[in-house]
């Protein structure tokens, strides 16, 4: 009987010590495609451009885009802007399976998503830099 208590008891503090696991923290695991990484590399000029094709991409207007840049991270997605020639910004809403996402600028900031807020690689700035060396 004795013999029985100290089995159980032993059984149940190992099976107690079983489910605690301490860590040192959650690690972020952070999925990225190769097309996300290089949206980074690409000059002002191709940037514009593959924004351009996400945008006419779902069907909407776009001749060509003016400027653009990097607004930040969404969950798991990257966000960028881009302003069209006819004056409308978009957000573009990049997935590592090199999907993307479209959402007219006026109306992400009511549907709960960040606002186009351009953070870095702001082509207006390169333009404005480039125009001034010219000149």
């Amino acid at each position: 009987m004795v013999r029985q208590a100290l089995i159980l008891g032993c059984t149940a503090a190992a099976l107690a010590a079983c489910g605690k696991v301490e860590s040192e923290g959650d690690a972020e695991i952070t999925v990225r495609s190769e097309q996300q990484d290089k949206m980074f590399e690409l000059s002002p000029l191709y940037r514009n451009i593959a924004l351009k094709r996400a945008i006419t991409g779902v069907g909407m207007p776009c001749q060509r885009v003016e400027y653009s840049g990097y607004v930040g991270q969404y969950e798991s997605l990257d966000q960028w802007t881009a302003m069209c020639d006819d004056g409308r910004q978009w957000a573009i809403f990049m997935g590592a399976d090199d999907t993307a996402q479209v959402r007219y600028c006026e109306d992400v900031v009511e549907t709960g998503l960040p606002p186009c807020e351009i953070t870095r690689l702001d082509t207006r700035e390169e333009t404005v830099l480039e125009d001034s060396a010219d000149g």
